[in-house]
């Protein structure tokens, strides 16, 4: 008799496996909570300590490790007498999923070990090494395939079993790294393991011949734009999941009210104001022009008179912790809008980027910088007034990609320049967005000043007061000209680049 031994955490779907198994002529074998649950479905079970004949023991951590389930796992069918004189059981199909592992915890946090699964993917990996007469099925969502291959032909066909072997395989290596990473959580460990799992198949990447997937880590728990809940609007794309994050990472910065406006993952207006509508308006007045087809990302429960103004505009994405209920019909209305509702922040402590064939990895840029422990290097002082709009300036150029200058004036982003080759340009460019509102407004650089060029640049043009990091070799030449100017300056020693 053919036998299908199963284990799964995940009893999704398990119903109807089961039943078509046993349908199709399989003799179950099965542990614990999954045999009971196989029960409950009415289906026939035979307990894995009948097949063995040795009970579970030390609670559960040693149930299926027995030569009988492994012989029978994977024995060749040019080994069939062998197995036939040590009666092991024909076992044709594995179907097991893990208990699910967490995070990595942090540094001095002792890994849950009891949390590991030792049978469940030693069947898999035997399983899979003998593909070629069992099938090894290791998600639910392969279910239906392998019942429609029952129903249809009895068995798993050959290039189905490969497939799921391959799937196998890539599971325990998963499990396996996530395993690591809680017993190394650091951030740049001396061997560096990630275990992701496919969400999503993406339309196209970048662009329309780039084949693109969004993953999320194995361990679960994720939270974030990956774990956004989409309520309305066309699936996401690649590009959008990148700005989405850059907008959401953007505004979360925030306590009070505040709303960001994100164009090619940079900023392009943002603001922070007493109600979200405030927030929202004052966000979008900073670029209006660069705002469109761009995405709006806000940290309070969007009212409706917010989503009807978006709604008279064209946005690619909408974001908010959640929606009035007369606001989200308002944006469902719009069928290109794509709204998210997205909750938390990411928790992962570090970030990893491909280089060749390569990676880098590096501790996430994460915490916000009291303007309080900065220090004021020039003769002149800022004002109360200042010092908020200094510290709302140095929030937001974290956000904006290297050479970043950002310009405020109450709390509100009135001009950016990102991306150039040189810091004078992007300071030109933040003077020409912010036309006539950079008189009376402050700067930020998420790097040093290697010239005074910028600040004389930013106070012939109405710049009172600058934030910067300092690190200079010509750090006093800048602050003697900021001293000529009578503009004050703080240096925070941090720097925030963002490539």
């Amino acid at each position: 008799m053919k036998y299908a031994i199963i284990s799964c955490y995940d009893k999704q779907g398990l119903e109807p496996l089961a039943k078509a198994l046993h349908q199709a002529g399989y003799g179950l074998i099965s542990t614990g909570n999954t045999a009971r649950a196989i029960q409950a479905a009415g289906v026939d079970v035979t307990p894995v300590s009948q097949v063995t004949g040795f009970p579970e023991i030390l609670e559960g951590r040693v149930k299926t490790l027995h030569p009988r389930v492994f012989g029978g796992i994977l024995f060749r069918q040019d080994q069939a007498d062998e197995a036939a004189q040590h009666e092991l059981p024909d076992i044709r199909v594995v179907v097991v999923n893990f208990y699910p592992f967490p995070m990595a915890p942090d540094k001095g946090v002792e890994p849950p070990v009891e949390l590991i699964d030792i049978g469940g993917p030693s069947m898999v990996r035997a399983a899979a090494k003998n593909w070629q007469r069992v099938a090894v099925v290791t998600s639910p969502a392969d279910y239906p395939a392998i019942i429609a291959g029952l129903r249809e032909n009895g068995g798993i066909d050959t290039d189905m079993r490969r497939k799921l072997a391959a799937k196998a395989f890539a599971w325990t290596a998963a499990y396996d790294a996530a395993i690591a990473r809680a017993f190394d959580p650091q951030a740049v460990p001396e061997r560096f393991v990630a275990s992701f799992a496919l969400k999503q198949r993406l339309r196209y990447g970048e662009n329309p011949h780039q084949e693109a997937g969004l993953y999320v880590p194995l361990s679960g728990g994720v939270s974030g734009i990956i774990n956004a809940e989409v309520l309305g609007g066309k699936p996401l794309s690649y590009n959008n999941i990148q700005d989405a994050n850059a907008g959401w990472a953007a505004v979360g910065i925030f306590d009070e009210p505040a709303a960001v406006v994100l164009k090619h993952s940079n900023p392009c207006g943002a603001a922070v104001a007493d109600d979200i509508e405030a927030a929202y308006e004052r966000a979008l007045s900073g670029d209006p022009q660069s705002a469109f087809g761009g995405i709006v990302a806000v940290n309070r429960t969007m009212p409706l008179s917010v989503a009807e103004q978006i709604a008279s505009r064209f946005f690619e994405v909408v974001m908010a912790p959640d929606f009035e209920p007369d606001a989200l019909k308002r944006l469902q209305r719009k069928k290109r809008l794509r709204v998210l509702r997205v909750t938390g922040q990411a928790r992962t402590r570090v970030e990893f980027r491909s280089v060749g064939d390569g990676l880098l990895v590096q501790q996430r840029d994460l915490g916000r910088d009291d303007l309080a422990r900065a220090e004021v290097v020039t003769r002149t002082r800022p004002t109360e007034a200042q010092v908020w709009d200094l510290q709302f300036a140095w929030d937001m150029v974290r956000f904006v990609k290297s050479n970043a200058i950002v310009l405020a004036r109450d709390r509100m982003l009135v001009g950016v320049g990102a991306g150039q080759m040189s810091r004078v340009d992007s300071a030109w460019m933040a003077i020409h967005k912010a036309g006539d509102r950079v008189k009376g407004s402050v700067m930020a650089s998420d790097a040093f000043f290697p010239f005074a060029d910028s600040l004389e640049l930013a106070a012939q043009n109405g710049v009172t007061a600058v934030v910067q990091p300092g690190g200079s070799i010509r750090d006093q030449e800048v602050i003697d000209a900021a001293d000529r100017l009578g503009i004050a300056m703080l240096m925070t020693g941090v720097r925030h680049f963002r490539h």
